[in-house]
């Protein structure tokens, strides 16, 4: 039955990449064009159950889509939006989000503005995450970019300001990004699901905060080498109920903070990419009863090569640990501190807009602790020291 599901959705992917092609359309006089994405994943592990699928017994439970438009409303100015819509196993739900929407105006090549939900540049990859089509790998390393909580990171609602700055032939240019606004984390995030292994009911009534920062990224004189730094600060707050003891309370202390930094070399066929990132936060939990201290640290180096025109194949390490006050979690050598992730990916394309992708997970550790990292003890009861993965993925683009 589970073999079926796959094929027939493999065939649909196929029917309808064939047939889709980016769209436009005239609205006074205006360009309207649309785009479009969608993608089937299978996991199977054996070990833990990953990403809230019950990916032991091998699942389908990784579906995504999304469809947006943009039109040039003037020489300056730009408009757009996306809807999105994705089932992650519990996540999700098929519960479609406006994942973002923006007005865009640009003075000049070194000052624009935009505002509206915007997303959010944090490293190389947060606000290219749907680009699916563009990189080798299935899963992007998921101490950096966890997919279960993508709704949280993709954007925030408020302004930005960004420019492009040359340097000259001998220095390259920079490109700035600064921004303020809104995070609001969505009832079926991978949050509210976390919740729920501290005796949480399976709602919050609030979860998000101010948030704003920045990114400096410097193309340099050297061809194909992009080096740069993210910073995010917020202060984020929580109300939910939880079973047994009534009305709770979460607020953060300080600010919580991420710093992210990183790099990127193209020559010819060959791109590697490295980032590191430290996130740390220190806020009150129920009812100002304690205080939790959690210091996240991750690291990655990935390397893809372009084989032929159709196939390509890459590797990533992915290192991420974690220590936290209220858990007693001071020792990253044990496994459930730290995720460490051996990654080999192969990927074909079958056409302009379908392309197939297969690729190996071998995890030392779990990490639970009180931040979501992809393993929840609702599918893992016990949890194994380490987890072998098969990941496939097909997805289509317009």
């Amino acid at each position: 039955m589970l073999s079926k599901r796959i094929v027939s959705t493999m065939l649909a992917v196929l029917a309808v990449s064939a047939s889709l092609h980016a769209q436009e359309f005239k609205v006074l006089d205006r360009t309207v064009q649309v785009h479009g994405f969608g993608a089937q994943g299978f996991v199977y592990t054996s070990g833990n159950n990953w990403l809230t699928m019950n990916s032991n017994d091998g699942s389908p439970g990784w579906t995504e889509m999304g469809l947006n438009m943009s039109t040039q409303i003037t020489d300056k100015l730009r408009i757009g939006a996306q809807v999105y819509d994705r089932n992650l196993g519990q996540l999700g739900q098929y519960h479609p989000t406006f994942d973002w929407g923006f007005a865009d105006y640009k003075f000049k090549s070194w000052l624009g503005v935009r505002g509206g939900k915007v997303k959010t540049t944090l490293g190389l990859f947060n606000d290219t995450q749907d680009l699916d089509f563009l990189r080798t790998f299935a899963l992007l390393p998921q101490g950096m970019y966890p997919l279960d909580l993508r709704d949280s990171d993709i954007a925030h609602t408020g302004g930005d300001i960004y420019g492009k700055v040359p340097l000259g032939a001998k220095r390259g240019s920079l490109a700035y990004t600064g921004y303020v606004g809104h995070r609001n984390d969505g009832i079926y995030s991978a949050l509210a699901l976390f919740l729920q292994t501290h005796d949480v009911e399976t709602w919050t009534v609030n979860y998000g905060g101010l948030q704003f920062g920045g990114d400096l990224r410097w193309k340099t004189p050297i061809k194909g080498l992009l080096i740069g730094a993210s910073r995010l600060e917020e202060n984020i707050t929580g109300n939910y109920y939880q079973a047994g003891i009534g009305p709770a309370w979460e607020k953060s202390a300080q600010w919580d903070w991420t710093n992210q930094f990183y790099g990127e070399y193209a020559w010819h066929n060959l791109r590697v990419d490295a980032e590191d990132k430290r996130y740390f936060r220190d806020h009150i939990i129920r009812n100002g009863t304690s205080e939790d201290k959690d210091d996240i640290r991750s690291w990655y180096i990935a390397g893809s090569y372009q084989l032929t025109k159709r196939i390509s194949a890459g590797t990533y390490y992915s290192h991420y640990t974690i220590t936290s006050s209220d858990n007693g979690l001071t020792d990253t050598s044990q496994p459930n501190a730290h995720d460490f992730d051996k990654v080999v990916s192969g990927k074909v394309d079958i056409n302009r807009f379908w392309n197939v992708k297969v690729e190996g997970h071998f995890i030392d550790g779990y990490a639970f602790g009180p931040y979501p990292n992809g393993f929840y003890p609702q599918q893992n009861p016990t949890f194994a020291p380490t987890t072998k993965a098969l990941v496939m993925k097909t997805s289509f683009n317009f």
